[in-house]
């Protein structure tokens, strides 16, 4: 076997310094990162969570969960404490807002025509994050909350150094590190990246008029312009612009903000008022060329970054997490190491397909609202025309934006991984 060793930066550590042992550690203290503990806990891994250092405020961005994702949740046992905090998503409504001379007709897709009470529910992250923190505690996950400084990975152990000098070591390492995945770079694991012209400005707003459980998403010439309901008559906003417009909005005070929000949503859900959070996020790609490698696996936004179109970000990461415990689980069933070949190989196989078709997908519709050329209108028009028409393509088209109908993880479909 060739020897692989990769290291990072990280001070030295004493030699009287005894590692915490565990079978799986993971970097990264996001929603993916505390999922994926949860899962690997579950699935009788013994797991630790470099959690980083604490953020500074609340976290008010918003996730669509859609229903597998609510599905593993309620299988962990955490949906009750969750669902008080969420709003439902009954109604996905597309409005073609471009002005072009061929626009796609308006498509409205329930779930109940796919015999589901909601497709999802939209939640803040805050008391997402929360709740996924104090249920790795109790279900004994060991939590840490400091910075990792160093990732080396050798032929039997992955070593994960914090910044407070201690230790960890662990047969697999889960990189939920985000972006600029720490795991990832010392996996050897490079990315491709793409880059678009667009800018996400999202915010949480209050309205007159109730939501009706619909999210409805506007596609301009920018970019998609979504609404999703949150708990009352308060929805998020991801508004997708150029960079020009993103700095011409973000400058704005919050009464003439709320009005911008108010007349791109044409007023549906009447006078807007914005809260004190904003946020700004640069639109790309970023797909790695591997999703795991001897060692390691990635989670989350270290395993794709997409844009904020279709709900499927954290979904995906979700997803990830809940796979990689099945692979645990089976391995620990047969006595085998859980970071060996039979969990990262076929980890990185069947991830694939999920996240690149997805990927692919957002990249496809987002290009079309960009490129402003006939040809791009006219097939995003007959697609939707499509499903607006044709029942078993819209429902085709709503059940595999929920998950992919192959390959489903345990926990999205309501079972514990087996250990």
């Amino acid at each position: 076997m060739v020897e692989r060793k990769k290291r990072a930066t990280s001070p030295a550590i004493a030699d009287t310094a005894a590692p915490t042992l565990v079978d799986s550690v993971i970097v990264g203290g996001g929603p993916a990162g505390f999922f994926a503990a949860l899962a690997l806990q579950s699935a009788g891994a013994k797991t630790a969570i470099v959690v980083g250092p604490a953020r500074g405020g609340l976290d008010r961005r918003t996730t669509a969960l859609l229903d597998g994702s609510v599905k593993a949740l309620s299988t962990l046992g955490l949906w009750d404490k969750l669902s008080g905090y969420a709003a439902p998503l009954r109604v996905m409504r597309l409005i073609d807002d471009t002005g072009r001379l061929l626009r796609a007709p308006t498509l409205d897709c329930s779930s109940q025509e796919i015999d589901l009470d909601a497709f999802g529910y939209n939640i803040e992250n805050g008391p997402l994050t929360e709740t996924l923190r104090e249920a790795a505690g109790a279900a004994g996950v060991t939590v840490i909350d400091d910075a990792a400084t160093g990732v080396v990975i050798d032929n039997d152990r992955v070593t994960v150094t914090v910044a407070s000098g201690a230790s960890i070591e662990a047969k697999l390492a889960v990189g939920a590190d985000g972006r600029r995945s720490q795991v990832r770079e010392a996996a050897g694991i490079g990315c491709a990246e793409t880059h678009y012209p667009q800018v996400a400005v999202t915010s949480t707003v209050t309205h007159t008029r109730p939501h009706l459980d619909v999210s409805t998403e506007f596609h301009t010439p920018d970019g998609p312009f979504t609404l999703v309901p949150l708990p009352g008559l308060r929805s998020s906003i991801v508004c997708v612009v150029r960079p020009p417009e993103a700095d011409r909005i973000s400058a704005l005070d919050d009464a003439a903000f709320s009005r911008e929000m108010e007349r791109r949503a044409h007023s549906i859900l009447g006078k807007m008022t914005v809260e004190a959070a904003r946020g700004r996020v640069e639109l790309g790609l970023i797909t790695p060329h591997r999703f795991a490698a001897p060692r390691v696996a990635l989670v989350g936004e270290a395993a794709h970054v997409i844009p904020p179109i279709g709900a499927q970000g954290l979904n995906l990461g979700l997803r990830d997490g809940a796979a990689l415990a099945d692979l645990v689980a089976d391995a620990l069933s047969r006595g085998e190491d859980v970071g060996g070949a039979s969990v990262t190989e076929p980890y990185d196989q069947a991830r694939r397909a999920d996240i690149l078709t997805r990927t692919i997908a957002v990249d496809t519709l987002n290009r079309s609202l960009l490129a402003g050329l006939l040809p791009a209108d006219a097939a995003r028009g007959l697609g939707l025309f499509l499903m607006n028409r044709v029942g078993p393509v819209r429902r085709a088209f709503m059940r595999e934006g929920l998950q992919p109908s192959l390959g489903v993880p345990r926990l999205m479909r309501g079972e514990r991984p087996a250990a």
